[in-house]
């Protein structure tokens, strides 16, 4: 009975820590390529998974006691076992320091003393009042917001590092607020999780899992409208252009904690996370492989600003923008939009144009030739052409409006 005990025990703790570990782990999949399936299901049951190998993890303890295995089977299964399960719960659940709710924004003057003036920023904006949020300081929490919102609007900027694509969503569905929490992710974007009913939520669609619409014929969608969060406008900017456009403007940072030992918890989990996230920059390859799609209409690491308006999706590249004279005209789903860029701002925006004419002139805060305009709220400015097309692999490129024959005589 002993022997048995202490076996089964370390088989299936050993099991269940590896597969934790795996499909959890994050670290894991520069090495092991995971389905996307074994992902979302242990983001679903994590607790319950991880109460079944502790439980199996103490029987190969009691078994051991009674004086079944040998002791260097069990003193070495039982730090590999450890590390499997405490790693993977404390870089998940401790080191990304989700702060959805208690972030700390400041006056841009203090933000000088954070921020290379000519870094990108990631913008959400509300009669107004404005908050940028760079890369760097969004890489480790993911999550930013907190209880004064978007000048009341609950608004949380979500971000993903592997996709460098930030969204401003607010965090409720059909009422009923969503207690996020980021769990994991693949195809090179996050998987977060609704802790309120435990389902996992795809960053770029912004819709739980189990509100997939099992019989869309185009790109992946909710069933209806509103089962999905909110996106809120959010385009990107350079912070020296940020403080001239919104010069009362608030900026996050992730001010490093007081107490020492997290400080330098901070800094070794900072570390692990720039390293890989500078190769995701610098290298062709995804250093997470765990694509499913592969198109080569433009190189991996292509940086496009991608919308969706019902089931059409189309992405431009800034360079594209630029060479037609910083405005492109074009048709997306049912809707008009116009592609700019605002050289003053250094931004790259997408409006909708319900004028009825070609807009040739548009500056950042959407004054155009043929009156106000409005920001499109499915941008992802700025991501990655390998995670857009992972998501949207139907997508067009660079589409434009044909010109009237009167403009092209």
């Amino acid at each position: 009975m002993a022997y048995f005990l202490f076996y089964a025990g370390f088989a299936i703790s050993a099991g269940i820590g590896f597969l934790y570990f795996r499909d959890l782990g994050d670290v894991s999949q520069m090495l092991l390529k995971v389905k996307r399936k074994n992902t979302v299901r242990f983001i679903r049951h994590e607790y319950k998974i991880i109460s079944v190998g502790l439980i199996a993890l103490m029987t190969m303890i009691v078994g051991f006691a009674m004086g079944g295995g040998s002791p260097w089977i069990f003193w070495i299964s039982l730090v590999v076992i450890a590390f499997f399960f405490l790693f993977t719960w404390v870089w998940v659940h401790v080191g990304l320091r989700n702060q959805k709710d208690k972030a700390k924004y400041y006056p841009i003057n203090v933000a000088r003393d954070y921020i290379n003036p000519s870094a990108s920023v990631l913008v959400i904006e509300n009669n107004g009042h404005a908050r940028a949020h760079s890369d760097a300081q969004l890489l480790r929490p993911h999550l930013a917001g907190n209880k004064d919102g978007l000048d009341g609007e609950d608004v949380v900027m979500t971000y993903c590092a592997m996709a460098n694509l930030g969204i401003g969503y607010s965090p409720s569905i059909e009422g009923q607020k969503l207690n996020l929490e980021v769990l994991a992710q693949h195809g090179n974007n996050l998987i977060l999780r609704d802790n309120n009913t435990g389902e996992p939520i795809q960053h770029i669609y912004g819709f739980k899992e189990a509100d997939i619409d099992p019989n869309s014929d185009g790109p992946v969608c909710a069933l209806r409208p509103s089962l999905s969060m909110k996106p809120w406008p959010t385009f990107r900017m350079s912070f020296r252009a940020f403080q001239k456009a919104y010069p009362d403007g608030e900026v996050f940072i992730n001010m490093p904690p007081k107490n020492p030992i997290m400080r330098l918890f901070d800094m070794v989990i900072g570390l692990a996370f720039g390293s890989g996230i500078e190769r995701q920059h610098q290298e062709s390859a995804p250093v997470m492989d765990n694509m499913t799609h592969y198109d080569d209409r433009l190189t991996n690491k292509t940086y496009v600003w991608g919308v969706t308006v019902g089931t059409d999706a189309v992405c431009w590249t800034d360079d594209f923008v630029i060479e037609h004279d910083n405005v492109v005209n074009a048709k997306v789903g049912d809707r008009d939009l116009v592609v700019a860029y605002d050289p003053k701002f250094e931004s790259l925006g997408v409006w909708y144009n319900d004028s009825g004419a070609v807009v040739s002139k548009v500056d950042f805060f959407g004054n155009s030739d043929n009156g106000k305009l409005e920001r499109v709220e499915t941008l992802r400015a700025g991501l990655f052409w390998h995670v857009w097309v992972e998501f949207f692999p139907h997508t067009d490129i660079n589409r434009i409006a044909a010109k009237p024959k009167s403009d092209a005589a």
